[in-house]
């Protein structure tokens, strides 16, 4: 019998759609990539894939779980079967550049940012982008990983030959311009299908690093997990409409990205700027509780439908 794959390494971040699934009687299986291996002269099962494969990995000492998944994907591609978030969004996920000049071929605005590998070559990349604030962020990341903000090359020069510098798992730091919003949020675009869902607005206000998931690691300082603040981290905005969300879903299409966060930040003057790409998006439980929208149940029916169309086929 086909059924629904799940590829993963982080099962916190997934029990909240095999939940989902479960409630919903859809037939399903994970395949936990952290190791393995894949034989290329077999035959894939059945069914509809669905990878959650994520650029934060090696945090969880999953080193080579994008590179494995990859090795599966190609074999999936290969054989015909219905793949969500494939190789391509693989590749945008593990890779902030490819992100970036995705996003740009399709008209959409990024912050200005240099790529660097070395630590004199980020020094005179922050010279070389001149803007009087920038930020440091690493190119295969989740979770905010190496995002920094500095005011000056000083302080950038300190901070690289201090011990509290990681380089990026992939050696490429990226030095961004600062996006300065009139009020310090930014606002997470998420998409089911290659369609909008909902938008929620994420307070800023204590840092960078602001994963959505209700099970963070310990190192996401800044997770919404016992929010206490008047004002919630994480904010379901209701009716949200803009004309960027046109241009999001066109980009989606043309990358063979079914479901993923997009993230932006407007400046003083209201342009939009998009910076971030989630292919294994979260959602917060909180938010969508207040809003009775729930992100994980629409991505199991969105798949169920899938499967069912599949099946369809050999009926």
């Amino acid at each position: 019998m086909s059924k629904i794959y799940i590829i993963h390494e982080n099962s916190e971040w997934t029990v909240h759609l095999t939940q989902r699934l479960d409630e919903l009687g859809l037939p399903y299986e994970e395949w936990f990539l952290d190791k393995g291996t894949v034989d290329l002269s077999a035959t894939p099962p059945a069914g509809v894939f669905y990878s959650r494969m994520s650029a934060s990995s090696h945090t969880r000492s999953h080193r080579f779980a994008p590179e494995l998944t990859e090795a599966v994907l190609a074999w999936l591609e290969r054989h015909g079967r219905r793949v969500f978030n494939g190789s391509r969004a693989l590749r945008l996920e593990i890779s902030k550049v490819n992100q970036y000049m995705a996003l740009n071929a399709h008209g959409i605005r990024t912050p200005k940012t240099i790529a660097a590998v070395g630590k004199e070559q980020i020094v005179e990349a922050a010279k070389q982008l001149g803007a009087p604030s920038f930020i440091t962020k690493h190119n295969r990341a989740g979770k905010g990983l190496g995002v920094q903000l500095f005011h000056s090359i000083e302080a950038l020069q300190q901070y690289l030959e201090s011990p509290a510098f990681e380089d990026s798992v992939d050696g490429i730091t990226l030095v961004q311009e600062y996006i300065q919003a009139p009020e310090p949020f930014i606002t997470r675009c998420e998409f089911v299908g290659g369609k909008f869902m909902y938008a929620v607005r994420v307070d800023t206000s204590e840092g960078f690093e602001l994963c959505p998931a209700d099970a963070c690691q310990i190192g996401d300082l800044f997770c919404p997990i016992g929010e206490t603040a008047a004002r919630p981290k994480f904010e379901i905005i209701d009716g949200f409409s803009d004309p960027i969300l046109e241009k999001y879903e066109q980009f989606l299409r043309a990358n063979d990205i079914h479901i993923a966060g997009i993230e932006f930040i407007r400046d003083q003057n209201g342009t939009i700027f998009t910076y971030d790409i989630n292919t294994n998006t979260n959602y917060n439980s909180e938010a969508e509780a207040r809003a009775g929208k729930f992100g994980m149940l629409e991505v199991a029916k969105f798949l169920g439908e899938e499967l069912k169309r599949l099946q369809a086929v050999f009926v």
